[in-house]
């Protein structure tokens, strides 16, 4: 082998240094394929992912038509509202046996209350009694029965003992707790100032026996829509009066959102009302000189108000069953400026998904006469008392009622 071709033979058969530039163009073709795939399986699952979405959200009707809300920021929770764990002291009386026991009255040492199932109930010591029910049986308290079975709410003792009761879905009643006698006074329904009566919520009645204030919470959402009620924002809740002796019922302030709780003022010239969805307490003249005026009595409370409650103080028990975390995250004041969010939640969820959704925290504040913030009662996640709805004082103790719980709390007022 002569020279040339030797140096031609070792060209040839050079050993070749691997490296990354050099196995690049052998996969090159594998890789661009694996990448396309990839891409087309990403925008198959996003136009899965999407294309629902675009139906719910213009094809789907949304049950509620959300307005648009400007609430002020919440206070700090501090201060009178600083965060305890008070609550937790109270005791749970009738686990199990009671259901939704909304709104507390009491006759001496006799306990009334009503009942998810459409029950009024006395409780004397350790015993429960049946003394009437307001709607048609069988009732189980399950929302599809509600309507038939009635849903007492608002509940209060009148001249002689008799009962005052509010019913969400079949109106106003008197009744008789000796014997069992219910007398219809308002039914829920009937039209009243061109609108008719569809969540009839919380009542009080004048000392004589010859006035009662009621609230209507909505003209357009029943007491088992209340979420419908709270996310739309509906201004369609009404104070109105019934006149005992009359049997006229007048509308005396109008256009509150989700009129809740109400309590006489000691003069009775005023009512306190609950204005739930806006976080605030409302003082509506029913008489004197400043009759159908309204002003506002407290504003921007730290959490959502239900049933208002005399305390012994002189001032009032106000119970609320959420709260608006401050520091924190309150998901219906962030809502309350995007009111197509609302509607797409409600597309995709129902309410008692939702329900699973809304933090428990129960919080019981006492008001002063003048409004200011005296003490409050906490318990964080509602591990005791949850879902509360009133706090009804009687002989040192805070009887706590609620919504929804299958139980009565009873707090000691001298431990906390």
């Amino acid at each position: 082998m002569n020279e040339p071709e030797g140096l031609r033979f070792r060209r040839l058969n050079r050993p070749q240094i691997i490296t990354d530039e050099l196995q690049e163009p052998q996969y090159k073709g594998t890789s661009t394929y694996s990448g396309k795939v990839f891409r087309v399986i990403l925008v198959t699952l996003g136009g899965c992912l999407i294309l629902p979405l675009l139906v719910v959200f213009f094809l789907l009707e949304s049950p509620i038509h959300p307005e648009l809300l400007s609430l002020s920021e919440p206070p700090l929770m501090s201060g009178c509202y600083e965060p305890n764990f008070k609550l937790r002291e109270a005791q749970r009386l009738f686990e199990d046996q009671l259901v939704g026991p909304e709104s507390i009255a009491n006759f001496g040492d006799l306990i009334y209350t009503g009942t998810a199932d459409g029950k009024i109930v006395k409780i004397e010591g350790k015993s429960i009694t049946v003394i009437a029910r307001l709607g048609k049986p069988p009732c189980d308290g399950s929302r599809e029965q509600e309507p038939s079975c009635g849903r007492p709410l608002g509940i209060r003792v009148g001249p002689n003992g008799t009962l005052f009761v509010a019913d969400a879905y079949l109106g106003l009643f008197k009744v008789n707790p000796v014997t069992g006698e219910v007398t219809n006074l308002v039914s829920a329904g009937q039209m009243v100032g061109g609108r008719r009566l569809s969540f009839v919520n919380d009542l009080d009645v004048t000392q004589d026996g010859r006035k009662v204030y009621f609230t209507d919470s909505s003209s357009r959402w029943q007491r088992r829509d209340y979420l419908h009620l709270i996310m739309e924002a509906t201004a369609d809740g009404r104070v109105l009066e019934y006149d005992t002796e009359t049997k006229e019922v007048t509308v005396l302030m109008e256009n509150l959102r989700f009129a809740n709780g109400i309590q006489l003022f000691p003069d009775e010239e005023s009512v306190l009302v609950a204005e739930t969805t806006m976080a605030r307490i409302r003082r509506v003249h029913v008489s004197g000189l400043n009759k159908g005026g309204m002003d506002t009595f407290v504003d921007n409370l730290p959490g959502f108000p239900d049933n208002i409650r005399r305390s012994s103080s002189g001032g009032y028990w106000v119970a609320m069953s959420a709260v608006r975390p401050n520091p924190g995250f309150s998901m219906l004041d962030f809502l309350s400026q995007k009111p197509w969010i609302k509607k797409l939640i409600f597309k995709l969820f129902s309410q008692d998904v939702l329900m699973k959704f809304v933090p428990r925290y129960s919080l019981v504040i006492e008001l002063q006469e003048s409004g200011a913030c005296m003490r409050s009662f906490h318990d964080p996640h509602g591990m005791v008392a949850a879902y509360v709805s009133e706090a009804h004082e009687h002989d040192g103790h805070l009887y706590l009622g609620s919504f929804r719980s299958p139980y009565l709390c009873k707090l000691d007022l001298s431990k906390v």
